[in-house]
Order: structure tokens, then C-alpha cells, then sequence
């Protein structure tokens, strides 16, 4: 293609501005990484700015000021530039947003009417911005009414007639629920007689999912947990009609972010040339635990959001079944209450256990460089971050065979144990978890296996520039079509 492929990319986070979860990982690093390509699409990365960002001291360049109309009456969005490590962030202002005291406040219809006049400002910015976006790449539900907005206006505006849209679901259980009013009141309107079920017909995530051009999620394998019961979110049946425009792409990882060699958390930097020095920050991790100084011992990890989505809750009985086995313990995460009374009940129980029921990234990446085995039994995972920054550092997956766990790691079970990179199960369950667990540790023994699944994990390439070119070839083929 002769021109530079220009792309709208609206998310609700993006880091290092504001990162809650795995989306403000992609929508920080997935924009570079395709504009680092030979090709380098244009990619403008627009965001809500939430009065968090005002407080910082970043320096907003005024762009443009405009209303949207909604019932009521026309809203104000004011729009701004700012430049980050020499990126262009574009972000935008109203009272919606204003008014919100959080990124995600908890309150369906506010954050409804909050993202849909964001997803309508954006499209707006770019006519005043005299810039034609050839693709908008919109995420998950809070930028699915750019999508819709656009599939019902593009015939009649000469200025996005030419614009192609793909939709990124990160979580497809997250579909925008109680948010109906939210659309309606912008003009949305419910759609009627279409593939999707009639509770669905007034939902962003469903109406993005029914009128973008092209769907993708950040796995393969979730790309086809979607089309089933299990994983379809009540969706599975309309998603099946899309089947031909549904792809996974699998999420990448910020490798310079994520390098045992050069990152400064850890006590001891290394390598997987120099894989011997990683012990020294088992020790010092082992001492800042107050745990029994004893290297010889494997040290299991978990770092979650505390969240039965996330499987948190089959660890304790999970541990409990291998009681009779000498290991240690460190669960590092926070959120629902059950969940932490349940890993403080363990820290009590088990006097080599430690459950610091915080957010603590730095602690984070200690436990990475310093364990042995990090623990992700999660109940369903579209990509997941966790088990790649474990095997870049050494630190071993114990993980559920669910969506983006599938794809990344090579089950040491399953055909040639000297290609595997970790331990994978398959029911949802503790005693399932348990027996993984006891199968590992009989491995950890053998020190040589063991530091064999190390080093395959530490020379995978999870790097962004393979995700980007994916990215690239799914723009090409929108626009080919």
C-alpha cells in the first residue's frame, strides 16, 4: 500500500498514564510497537482525561473544543495534546468525565454515558483535526459506541465513508451491562431484528461486536473459547455468525520493561547466560519474607488481583492437599474481601506461607526474579500477562489450560518434556490444581529438568513487534476488503 495506514485508536487506559489492568498494557505499548514497523501506520492513541491525569503536571496542548449532542443538552468536549518518552497521547474533556471519580467509578450507567460521549468526541476530534482515519481500532466496551456511531453515519458522512473499524475485546464478559439509557440518550439507538439477542440489542459491547468491520480478541485459543457455552458470555450463538471476522491475536510484552538483566527492582540482575546468580534473589526474597532461609526449598508464587475469575480461590485447598510436601509460599494481590480473608486464614495455618494483600510492583517483580513456580489457576484468561513476565524471569507457570495460557505455554506433560515451559491443567478445580502442583515439585527435584524449563521460558520472544505485525496484516486486510 502506497500511503501510511492511518489508525484511530481509542482505549479507556492506556500506560503510563493511567493503567488499571491488561488493557492499559496494550494500548500503552501497542501503538509504538506499530509505529516502530517499516511500515509505520499512523497511529493516534486518544484518551478520556480523567481528573487523575489533571493532577499530574503532565503539559496539555489545547486542540480543539466542540459539543455533542445528547438529549438533554449538547455537551462540551475540550481536547488536548500531550506528549510522553516522545509519544503523542490525545485526550479529551467534558463534564461526563469530569464528574467520574474513577476510571472505572462502578457505576454502570455513569461510566456508560461517561465512555459514550468519550467514543463520540473521539470521532469528532479527528474532523477537527483535518485527519481521515482509514481504520478505527476501538477496545472492549467503553469505545464499542465509536464503533456502532460509525456503522450508522458513515454512508451519509463523506468524511468516514472510507473509514473500515475493528473492534479488540480484551474480556468479553464485560459487555457494558445497564448502559442502554447511557446510548440512547446520545442518539444510539437499540438495534432491531439482528443476529444478536434482544437483552443484547442495547448494549455497546454487542453492538460493537454486531457492525465492526472486523472482530479480534488477544488470544487464538480465546478467539475460539468465545464461540462456546463455556466461555461465550451468552454471546456464543451470534458469535458463531461472525466466526469468518473473528481472529486472536496474541498480546505481547514489553521485553525492555521486563528484563531480569537490566531491571532495577531486582537485587540481582541475570540472565539466562547467567541463571546461577538468580538464587542470590531467592535468598534476599526469602529474608524480606521472613521466610526460613533454605534455597534448596521451591518457592511458589502467586501475584493476582484477588478475583474468583482469576482462580484464587482453589489455591488454599490446593496447598493444603500437598501439606505433606516441604515448599514455601508467597501470594501478593488485593480485592475481594472473601478472597483475602481466605489467603490470611492460609498465612495463620501455614507457617511458610505470606500473604501481602497490597499492590506492590516492585515486591512484584522481586517475586518474579526470586521464585520458583508462579500459580495461575484462573478460571478463564484471554491473554494474561503473568506466565510470559514469569518465564522471562526465570519463574517458572503453574497454569489452568485456558485461552492466552494455552497459547503461551508449552506443558511439560504434553508430548516432549524437553520443549516444555511450565505445567498446565484442565479442570477448574483445587484438587486439579493439587496434583499439578505435587507433579511440579517431584520435577523441581531434578534440578537439571528444572533449569531446562527455565531457560526455554527466559528465550521465548513475547515481544510487541510480533503482535504488531499481525496487527498490521488484519489493517491490510480491512482495507483490502
Amino acid at each position: 500500500m502506497g500511503k501510511r495506514i492511518r489508525v484511530l485508536f481509542l482505549s479507556a487506559e492506556a500506560a503510563p498514564l493511567v493503567k488499571i489492568g491488561g488493557l492499559g498494557d496494550v494500548a500503552g505499548s501497542l501503538p509504538s510497537a506499530l509505529r516502530n514497523l517499516p511500515e509505520s501506520p499512523d497511529v493516534r492513541l486518544v484518551l478520556p482525561l480523567y481528573p487523575q491525569i489533571k493532577q499530574t503536571k503532565l503539559e496539555l496542548k489545547p486542540l480543539a473544543s466542540f459539543h455533542i449532542p445528547h438529549r438533554r443538552e449538547a455537551l462540551l468536549a475540550e481536547t488536548y495534546q500531550a506528549v510522553i518518552e516522545g509519544r503523542i497521547f490525545y485526550l479529551i474533556d467534558g463534564p461526563p468525565i469530569a464528574a467520574s471519580p474513577a476510571v472505572y467509578s462502578g457505576d454502570n450507567l455513569q461510566d456508560g454515558i461517561k465512555f459514550t460521549f468519550f467514543s463520540l468526541a473521539a470521532l469528532q476530534l479527528s474532523k477537527y483535526l483535518h485527519w481521515q482515519p482509514d481504520i478505527l481500532h476501538a477496545h472492549d466496551w467503553h469505545t464499542s459506541p465509536a464503533v456502532y456511531h460509525l456503522s450508522l453515519t458513515r454512508k451519509q458522512d463523506v468524511f468516514f465513508e472510507k473509514t473500515k473499524s475493528l473492534l479488540t475485546v480484551h474480556n468479553l464478559p464485560y459487555l457494558g451491562s445497564d448502559t442502554a439509557a447511557a446510548l440512547a440518550a446520545f442518539g444510539l439507538p437499540r438495534a432491531h431484528m439482528s443476529p444478536l439477542p434482544d437483552w443484547a440489542e442495547g448494549l455497546p459491547l454487542p453492538l460493537g461486536l454486531l457492525t465492526a468491520d472486523k472482530i479480534n480478541t488477544v488470544s487464538p485459543e480465546y478467539a475460539r473459547e468465545m464461540l462456546t457455552p463455556e466461555f461465550g458470555a451468552h454471546l456464543e450463538d451470534f458469535l458463531q455468525t461472525r466466526q469468518r471476522d473473528l481472529t486472536g491475536i496474541l498480546n505481547g510484552l514489553d521485553m525492555d520493561s521486563w528484563d531480569p538483566a537490566s531491571d532495577p527492582a531486582l537485587p540481582v540482575n541475570f540472565s539466562v547466560e547467567s541463571l546461577s546468580q538468580r538464587i542470590q534473589n531467592k535468598q534476599l526474597l526469602q529474608e524480606e519474607l521472613g521466610l526460613p532461609l533454605k534455597p534448596g526449598i521451591p518457592l511458589l508464587a502467586m501475584i493476582n488481583r484477588m478475583d474468583y475469575q482469576k482462580g484464587v480461590d482453589l489455591v488454599p485447598d490446593a496447598l493444603r492437599q500437598i501439606s505433606d510436601l516441604d515448599w514455601q509460599a508467597v501470594i501478593l494481590g488485593t480485592g475481594d474481601p472473601e478472597l483475602e480473608a481466605s489467603a490470611r486464614t492460609l498465612d495463620r495455618d501455614f507457617p511458610q506461607v505470606r500473604s501481602v494483600l497490597t499492590f506492590d510492583g516492585a515486591l512484584a517483580r522481586r517475586i518474579y526474579g526470586g521464585s520458583d513456580l508462579i500459580l495461575i489457576p484462573s478460571r478463564y484468561e484471554p491473554c494474561g500477562l503473568t506466565q510470559m513476565i514469569g518465564m522471562r524471569y526465570g519463574c517458572v507457570p503453574l497454569a489452568r489450560d485456558t485461552g492466552g495460557l494455552h497459547d503461551t505455554i508449552r506443558d511439560y506433560h504434553q508430548g516432549k518434556a524437553n520443549q516444555s515451559t511450565g505445567f498446565l491443567f484442565q479442570d477448574p478445580s483445587s484438587q486439579a490444581l493439587g496434583e499439578c502442583l505435587r507433579m511440579a515439585l517431584t520435577v523441581y527435584q531434578d534440578k537439571r529438568r528444572w533449569q531446562g524449563l527455565q531457560r526455554r521460558g527466559m528465550k521465548k520472544d513475547f515481544s510487541w513487534e510480533k503482535s504488531a505485525r499481525e496487527y498490521l496484516k488484519l489493517y491490510i486486510e480491512l482495507l483490502s476488503g
